[in-house]
């Protein structure tokens, strides 16, 4: 050691110390890139470990050999050696930034353990409130935006006005408050500061957020009620998917767990063939809502309670277990395109001229990211188009200008969030993978840990081979839900437009996903037929099965006569009643001749599930009771008596 010393002290003393802070400085870099390496768990194991064991045992081979070299003063390879160490300890810093921030960028897509709600109360535009107002509360005292804020409004307004209850077990009790707040049965309701979102699509309240007026609000940090657990499954198994879209009027997802559910996706997808089925869940399809006791409503209402009804009610709906979510803001879809530089789609011509009474000139027309129309209205020629960002979530928007309404949504929707997924495949450069990075975190949130977002890597590598190949980078089974028109009369005296589904068409596209999830053994087919003359293409499962309707309606009798009454609860085995009542009863109609059917109890387009028997009320114009002492009495004679 002494004559290794002796000899030290004879070499440069600036390289000496110079190969003392390139050597500490590399080991400084090597630690912080070991760190970020490990954390990148299920990419590349092998080549990752490989790559560390070469980098710590490069650290000595250039400490002993430098050593050595500049003892012989041999200082032309001790520079050169320096260089590339300098070169690697350049990338470990660079390479554990980028790693960083990609971690960083995927951790921000998980729920947050605390949320901000805000509760808004809200009057009719031209309406004030005064001491003899009443307004309308979610009975309910865990219900954050309904009622806990909503007593914290009054509280700190001090409010004296009347609070009427809802029954939050109903179906959807905000609904209901909403149509009593138009019907003016009350002055003012408390609800989520999203209910311009959740409700403007509904028919009725197409104008909401200029027929009414925020008069007060509140916002506080609570423990997010609508946290999910992180799903045990790993992605190298079948896997199921559910794609929520929430359509703010914000860049960037809201904290607050309402949203609305215009966009139901359930995906499964197969990591091993790389295959998926898509089911788009139409918004108004009427089922049972898992957190309101499986009372019927649509679909979409289940998002006003948050993520976890949702989930719970398209599971019950299906029998299908969902593994993980994603909500996506459909703002977002804006700076998402612009950052894979825009997606191509072929847009489907319209059916009609008009949208919401805008002239489209055959061209899609929809209102621009902040929902205006004039000027600001989107237009997009039909056919295959490179859409940027304010096209591509119009499109996505639009369903006024096609006979299938909100399944013509559905359709584009699937079609932009594929063009998407394909272009993001392509990215360019550092920047433009962060571009597309900071886009995806601001607007997506998900069940999904940082090492499962992570291990997703050998999934798109196995995709970016088929890429390269020209081949389709997934295999997408298609699928229809054949649905029928369902008007269906609330408790609030309002009928809702709703959609009811054939059981056929659900029960077939279920197996394809199952059989998908290796749930299920899949039926081999060893014939099948197609014209020379026309391109061969699969049809969607479920399309063209129209058996089993999943709900049915009690049919309108009114105007009618008993006969065709009798004959319809004949045929579907109800109990039915019937009796006559003249024109001092709250039941008659004089605007109908005698002998037919003027009021029936229960009321038409009522729920079938929830009928027991029906009473039928017939005009009779000369009925008279016996000892009748008060002529203001309604009389109500069973024609049996």
């Amino acid at each position: 050691m002494k004559k290794i010393s002796r000899k030290l002290k004879r070499t440069n003393k600036i390289l000496r110390y110079l190969l003392l802070i390139i050597s500490l400085a590399y080991i400084v870099g090597f630690v912080f890139f070991t760190k970020n390496v490990i954390d990148l768990k299920g990419i590349e194991s092998f080549i990752r470990y490989a790559l560390l064991v070469f980098f710590a045992l490069y650290i000595v081979f250039y400490f002993l050999v430098s050593l050595r070299k500049l003892t012989k003063r041999k200082y032309i390879f001790f520079i050169l050696t320096s260089l590339l160490t300098i070169i690697f300890t350049v990338c470990f810093f660079v390479g554990s930034f980028f790693i960083d921030t990609l971690v960083d960028k995927i951790s921000d897509f998980n729920e947050k353990d605390k949320i901000e709600y805000t509760s808004y109360l809200i009057t009719m535009y031209d309406n004030e409130l005064d001491d003899d107002s009443i307004l309308g509360m979610i009975d309910d005292d865990n219900n954050i935006e309904g009622n806990i804020l909503a007593k914290q409004i009054i509280s700190d307004n001090k409010l004296t006005q009347k609070v009427k209850k809802y029954d939050s077990e109903t179906s959807d009790a905000f609904l209901t408050m909403l149509y009593d707040l138009y019907d003016g049965a009350i002055d003012g309701m408390f609800i989520s500061n999203n209910y311009v979102t959740l409700y403007s699509s509904e028919e009725d309240f197409g104008n909401i957020v200029s027929e009414t007026k925020v008069v007060y609000q509140k916002s506080g940090l609570f423990d997010n009620q609508d946290a999910i657990s992180d799903s045990n499954k790993t992605l190298k198994e079948p896997f199921t998917v559910l794609l929520m879209g929430v359509d703010s009027e914000y860049n960037g997802l809201n904290a607050n767990a309402a949203f609305n559910g215009d966009t139901l996706i359930l995906a499964t997808f197969n990591p091993k063939t790389l295959t998926a089925t898509l089911l788009s869940l139409p918004r108004d399809i009427y089922v049972p809502i898992a957190c309101r006791h499986n009372n019927y409503a649509k679909i979409n209402s289940s998002a006003a309670y948050g993520t976890s009804c949702v989930i719970k009610t398209v599971e019950n709906l299906t029998d299908i277990t969902i593994d993980y979510y994603f909500k996506i803001n459909f703002k977002g879809v804006v700076s998402l395109v612009e950052a894979v530089d825009g997606v191509d789609v072929e847009v489907q011509a319209p059916d009609y001229e008009y949208n919401h009474g805008h002239y489209c000139d055959g061209k899609v027309c929809e209102q621009n990211s902040n929902r205006e129309w004039g000027t600001e209205t989107i237009y997009i020629e039909p056919g295959w188009q490179h859409l940027n960002g304010e096209q591509a979530l119009a499109y996505a928007r639009c369903r006024g200008l096609y006979m299938d309404s909100d399944i013509a949504r559905n359709r584009h929707q699937q079609d932009i969030i594929m063009a998407m997924a394909s272009k993001a495949l392509h990215i360019k450069s550092y920047n433009h993978f962060k571009q597309i990075l900071d886009a995806i975190s601001s607007n997506i949130a998900t069940n999904m840990n940082t090492n499962q977002i992570l291990s997703s890597y050998n999934i798109f590598k196995e995709m970016l081979t088929k890429v390269v190949k020209d081949e389709d980078f997934v295999d997408i089974q298609k699928t229809k839900l054949e649905v029928y028109n369902l008007p269906v009369y609330l408790p609030s005296g309002n009928t809702t437009q709703a959609l009811g589904y054939y059981e056929s068409s659900l029960n077939a596209i279920i197996k394809a996903m199952k059989i998908n999830l290796e749930l299920e053994e899949g039926e081999e087919i060893k014939t099948f037929s197609y014209s020379l003359n026309e391109e061969y293409e699969t049809s969607p499962v479920g399309l063209g099965l129209r058996t089993g309707s999943s709900n049915t309606v009690l049919a309108d009798f009114v105007g009618k006569t008993r006969e065709e009454a009798e004959e319809y609860c004949d045929q579907i085995n109800l109990d039915c009643s019937f009796k006559y009542v003249d024109e001092n009863s709250n039941y008659f109609d004089e605007d109908l001749d005698e002998d037919l059917i003027a009021t029936q109890i229960p009321h038409a387009n009522t729920l079938m599930k929830n009928v027991d028997d029906v009473t039928f009320y017939i005009n009779g114009k000369s009925i008279k009771k016996a000892d009748q002492d008060d002529e203001d009495e309604d009389i109500v004679i069973d024609i049996d008596e």
